[in-house]
């Protein structure tokens, strides 16, 4: 389970910063899933990925989301513009700076339950049985929610797009 919980790693720090915002929040969201996933036994019948994201997922709830903690957003960027290819050139590093910057605000404006759909389907990239089972909603609610966070999140940047032209 170690092993297995290892390779998820990374996939739940993705997760957790799509909840909390910004990475110091999230490093913490992780390690206190990691803590709660390593002193408790897997449940029977259920795969060890939908257990961490179903684990995480909680204790964001239950400890950051009261708080209302989702600020520093130039932290966030700070984070996502070390990513970028060193041998981009200058154009191309300050366009998806803006782009990462209107991403990063439109994903703010969703409500909670489709921003971790969204973030479980198309940036953790699972299926849409997965995130159902993460979630506990049925599928044709995941369905349900990210077409209404596609379209939300595409009227919101065409509108950033038109402001800033």
């Amino acid at each position: 389970m170690k092993d297995e919980l290892t390779e998820l790693v990374p996939s739940l720090r993705k997760f957790a910063y799509s909840l909390t915002g910004n990475m110091h929040d999230a490093d913490d969201l992780l390690q206190n899933t990691l803590e709660k996933l390593l002193s408790k036994p897997l449940p029977e019948q259920v795969t060890l990925m939908a257990w961490a994201f179903r684990v995480c997922r909680n204790c964001w709830i239950d400890e950051y989301r009261a708080k209302k903690v989702r600020s520093n957003a130039s932290e966030a960027l700070t984070y996502e513009t070390e990513t970028v290819n060193s041998n981009s050139s200058m154009d191309d590093t300050v366009a998806q700076t803006i782009t990462l910057r209107q991403v990063s605000s439109a994903m703010d404006e969703l409500p909670c339950e489709q921003r971790e759909t969204l973030s479980l389907v198309a940036v953790q990239g699972m299926s849409y049985a997965d995130a159902s089972e993460v979630l506990q909603v049925p599928t044709g609610t995941i369905m349900s929610r990210l077409a209404r966070a596609r379209v939300k999140i595409s009227n919101l940047l065409n509108g950033q797009n038109e402001v800033l032209s």
